[in-house]
């Protein structure tokens, strides 16, 4: 009686972890529990005899689909950032009356870290590799100068104390939808690049850039 009433809490704990699984929000602890879901079952497995299939279970079915599932979240849930080399440091410190780079990343990591996302800056040289390498899909947003955009589309603006110092592109309408409504205007002015268009939808805050 003792060890069937053991047989059939393992048992029983199949469906309360798969349930858990369900409505875990977090990927990464829905890895953790899908490891030990996987245990359990094999655990079972064993219970009853079926040593083989115990075996392809925790090999498979838990190690082998839990490595898989962990590159594939860590690479999914990131957003690549291209920036200017010369850009980084010489825009680290930034001013009184204007959010220095680093703010703009702490801003951008707060935002991102409420969806369990992580920020990963990928450098360019200039200005023209970095659109391309939007264009290419290389990247999911860029960062740049507001005034530098400017001058790469030959338009008249003069810099006010009110504009903000950055100017961000991004062709991930999610991450456009996030980004426009919690980051702060005096940080960045923010577009988002239509994947089947050469044009850029504007955000109130923008600063009128079209990309050609």
């Amino acid at each position: 009686m003792t060890d069937d009433f053991y047989i059939i809490a393992i048992a029983a704990l199949l469906p309360i972890t798969a349930c858990i699984l369900v409505f875990q929000v977090n990927p990464y602890h829905a890895l953790v529990i899908r490891g030990i879901l996987g245990a359990v079952a094999a655990l079972v497995y064993a219970i009853f005899g079926a040593a083989d299939v115990a075996l392809t279970e925790a090999l498979v079915g838990t190690m082998l689909s839990i490595t898989l599932y962990a590159v594939a979240v860590r690479s999914s849930l990131s957003m690549r950032i291209g920036v200017l080399e010369n850009e980084v440091n010489a825009n680290s410190e930034g001013s009184k009356h204007r959010p220095s780079f680093e703010e703009l990343l702490s801003s951008l990591r707060m935002q991102l870290g409420k969806y369990h996302m992580r920020l990963e800056l990928v450098p360019y040289q200039d200005l023209k590799t970095l659109q391309a390498a939007l264009t290419a899909k290389d990247v999911h947003t860029t960062c740049v100068l507001s005034d530098q955009v400017v001058r790469q589309q030959s338009l008249q603006s003069s810099t006010t104390d009110g504009q903000a110092l950055y100017h961000l592109q991004t062709r991930v309408r999610r991450l456009y939808d996030v980004m426009q409504i919690e980051l702060p205007e005096t940080v960045a002015s923010l577009t988002y690049v239509k994947s089947n268009e050469s044009k850029l939808v504007r955000s109130s805050s923008d600063v009128g850039v079209v990309h050609q």
